[in-house]
């Protein structure tokens, strides 16, 4: 079970999620807090697991490029172990959630062309245990909370 988090922690995970690789002078200055207690923060909130590491954040030009999509994904019974080691090994699949309802899985796809999509979609649909499939190409991001302004 995660450590109860104040005010400061959430400031803090804030931060980092806007910019990760900020240093702890930095989060420091901007928390009001020593340098040395940041440090100590942070080492609690990873080995506590609240913090489970750090990446990047692919910026809007990136975004500009690709064609990204969202696609739910049903399997059949006793199925899933096998389809989650598919979609693993696709280097096109960012994230997996398991979902309630119509849908087992809901995964967000990036791919460089339409065409790509359309070639990946087939693959996933084709997988050994895939049910059915329904896809939402991304339009636009409305609301991002993630983004260094937030």
């Amino acid at each position: 079970m995660a450590p109860p988090l104040d005010a400061t922690d959430r400031r803090l995970l804030s931060l980092l999620q806007a910019n990760a690789r900020a240093g702890t002078a930095t989060l420091a200055r901007q928390l009001g807090l020593a340098r040395t207690t940041v440090v100590a923060r942070m080492a609690r909130l990873e080995r506590s697991g609240v913090v489970a590491g750090y990446g990047v954040r692919l910026g809007a030009r990136l975004d500009a490029s690709t064609v990204r999509a969202w696609c739910s994904i049903s399997v059949r019974p006793r199925t899933a172990p096998t389809v989650l080691g598919a979609l693993q090994a696709m280097a096109e699949v960012e994230e997996v959630f398991a979902v309630s309802g119509a849908f087992d899985y809901l995964v967000f796809l990036r791919c460089a062309s339409h065409e790509q999509l359309d070639t990946l979609l087939d693959r996933v649909g084709q997988l050994d245990g895939v049910h059915q499939t329904q896809t939402s190409i991304v339009l636009s991001r409305k609301i991002d909370r993630r983004s260094a302004g937030a």
